[in-house]
C-alpha cells in the first residue's frame, strides 16, 4: 500500500520506527497501532488535530487528473470524471458507528457538490493516495467516508499492534471490559501483534474477535507472559494461523512447543526467548514439515540442533535466519548445508564462531542463495569473499557489516559478481578508497552502504 508524495507539505507527524497510531474512535474500538508489513515502506506516528488536506502533493501534480485543490469536500466536484476500480465492494457498518459524525446533508456547498463529496466511485479512487494514518482520520469525517474506507482492500499489508492496556475499557465501577474489535473485523485484518499479553488476554481476544477462529493467518506475541497452556490454547483455537512470531516471551518452555506446534505453520520466528535451546529445534523440525521460513535468535542453540531438520524441510525451507546464535560453529554449518540444501536466504548474523571454512561450505553447497548475511562475524576474512565470488553466482544481496577483517583485497573479489545488487559494508574499518574503486565498475550494483567508513573518495 503505497502513498506517493513528492512535495514538502506534510501532516504534523513524528517518525517512530514505521508505526502508525490509530486515533481513538467513538465506536469503542480503542487505540491501536498499525505497522506496515513491508519494512521498506515506513509510515509515521501522527497526532493530527484535524482532518488533513484531502489531496496529497503527488495527486495534485497528476496531469491526468485536473484538480486544482481538494482541501475541502467542495473541490471533489472536479473528480467527477475519475473512474472507480472494478469490482469494488462496500462493507456495511453498524448504525451506531459514526453516529455523531456529520451527515452528507450537512456538508457545505450546493446539493450537487455534497453529492460528489460522498460519491463512492470518486472516494474509491481518491482514498488510495493516503497513508494508513490519514485513512484512520478520514474515516471519522462521516459514515459515507467510513463505509468506503473500511473496505479490506485499503488495509492489505497492515498489522494492528495492540498493547495490553489498549484491550480493556475501565467501567465506572472499576471493572474492566474488553474493547470491541468489530472495526478491525470489518476491515478484514488477518494478522495481529499483541504486546505484553497474558494467557487470559489471548483467550479474551479469541472470544471477541469475530475472525479469530479461521480468519487470522498471522500472530505475533511480543514481551508477553504467555505460558505453555496459553500457547496451546491459542494454536488450537486459531486454526487459520500459519505464521507465528514469539519475541521476548520467557514463560513458555520447550515442552510447550512440543504440545502446541501444528503442521499448518509455514513460517516461525522465535527471538529472545530464554527457554529455547536444542530441544526446541527438535520440536520445530519434527512438527513443522511444511516450514518455509525459520527466524531464530537463541543463545543456547548448538551445532547439534542444525542436524535435526528432516528431508521434507530440506525441500520446502527456503529462508533460515540464525541471529546471535553464539554457539554455532563450522560443524553446525556442515549440518545445516546438508539438511537444508534449497535455501535462498541465509543469515548467520552474530554467529561469531563461524570462520572462512564455514563460509566455504555455504558457498559450495548452497548455490541457490540470493541473500547472505554475515554481519557481526569477526572471524570472516577476504578468503571468505573469494569463496562467495567464485561459487554464489545468483547472489543478489550480501551483508558484511562489522566484519572488521575484510580489506580492499576482498572487495576486488566481489567486483567480479555480475548479479550482486545490494552490498552492505558498514563499519568495516579496514576498507579504504582503493577497495571502493573496485566496486565502481559493477554495473549490477544498485545499493552500496558504507556507513562508518573512513572514506574520502565520495567526498572528492
Amino acid at each position: 500500500m503505497s502513498n506517493p508524495r513528492n512535495g514538502d507539505t506534510k501532516p504534523p507527524c513524528l517518525p517512530r520506527n514505521g508505526l502508525v497510531k490509530i486515533p481513538t474512535q467513538p465506536n469503542g474500538l480503542g487505540s491501536a497501532s498499525i505497522t506496515k508489513g513491508t519494512p521498506a515502506v515506513k509510515n509515521r506516528l501522527c497526532q493530527p488535530s484535524s482532518v488533513p488536506a484531502i489531496l496529497s502533493p503527488a495527486l495534485a501534480h497528476r496531469s491526468d487528473l485536473p484538480i486544482p485543490s481538494l482541501a475541502s469536500p467542495l473541490s471533489l466536484a472536479t473528480l467527477a470524471s475519475v473512474s472507480s476500480p472494478h469490482g469494488a465492494s462496500l462493507v456495511g457498518l453498524n448504525a451506531s458507528e459514526g453516529s455523531e459524525q456529520p451527515s452528507p446533508e450537512r456538508l457545505p456547498g450546493s446539493p450537487s457538490e455534497r453529492q460528489l463529496a460522498v460519491d463512492e466511485k470518486i472516494l474509491n479512487r481518491l482514498f488510495w493516495y493516503f497513508s494508513a494514518c490519514e485513512k484512520c482520520v478520514l474515516a471519522q469525517v462521516c459514515k459515507a467516508w467510513r463505509r468506503v474506507l473500511y473496505q479490506p482492500k485499503f488495509w492489505v499489508g497492515l498489522t494492528p499492534v495492540l498493547h495490553t492496556k489498549e484491550l480493556y475499557n475501565i467501567l465506572p465501577g472499576g471493572e474492566k471490559e474488553f474493547v470491541s474489535l468489530q472495526g478491525f473485523a470489518v476491515r478484514g485484518f488477518d494478522g495481529f501483534c499483541l504486546v505484553g499479553v497474558s494467557d487470559l488476554d489471548i483467550c479474551e481476544f479469541i472470544d471477541n474477535y469475530p475472525l479469530s477462529k479461521k480468519g487470522v493467518k498471522s500472530m505475533s506475541l511480543k514481551r508477553s507472559t504467555i505460558t505453555d497452556a496459553g500457547l496451546e490454547v491459542m494454536l488450537e483455537q486459531m486454526q487459520g494461523v500459519v505464521r507465528l512470531e514469539l519475541s521476548g516471551c520467557n514463560d513458555f518452555t520447550e515442552a510447550g512447543l512440543w504440545s502446541s506446534l501444528n503442521a499448518r505453520i509455514t513460517a516461525l520466528s522465535v527471538s529472545d526467548c530464554i527457554n529455547v535451546a536444542d530441544d526446541a529445534i527438535a520440536a520445530i523440525s519434527q512438527l513443522l514439515p511444511n516450514l518455509t521460513e525459520l527466524n531464530l535468535q537463541a543463545y543456547h542453540v548448538t551445532d547439534t540442533a542444525l542436524a535435526y531438520f528432516t528431508a521434507k524441510q530440506g525441500y520446502t525451507t527456503h529462508t533460515l535466519r540464525l541471529n546471535s546464535c553464539w554457539e554455532i560453529t563450522n560443524h553446525g554449518v556442515v549440518n545445516m548445508v546438508h539438511s537444508l540444501p534449497n535455501l535462498s536466504v541465509l543469515s548467520l548474523s552474530g554467529c561469531s564462531k563461524v570462520t572462512d571454512d564455514g563460509v566455504e561450505l555455504v558457498a559450495e553447497n548452497l548455490r541457490k542463495l540470493r541473500s547472505l548475511d554475515l554481519s557481526w562475524c569477526p572471524r570472516i576474512t577476504d578468503m571468505a569473499l573469494e569463496y562467495i565470488a567464485c561459487d554464489l553466482h545468483k547472489l543478489e544481496e550480501l551483508v558484511l557489516d562489522r566484519c572488521v577483517r575484510i580489506t580492499d583485497t576482498g572487495l576486488s573479489y566481489l567486483s567480479t559478481m555480475s548479479s550482486l545488487r545490494s552490498l552492505y559494508l558498514r563499519w568495516c574499518c579496514q576498507v579504504q578508497d582503493f577497495g571502493l574503486k573496485h566496486l565502481l565498475g559493477m554495473s549490477s550494483l544498485r545499493l552500496l552502504s558504507l556507513a562508518g567508513e573512513p572514506l574520502t573518495l565520495l567526498a572528492g
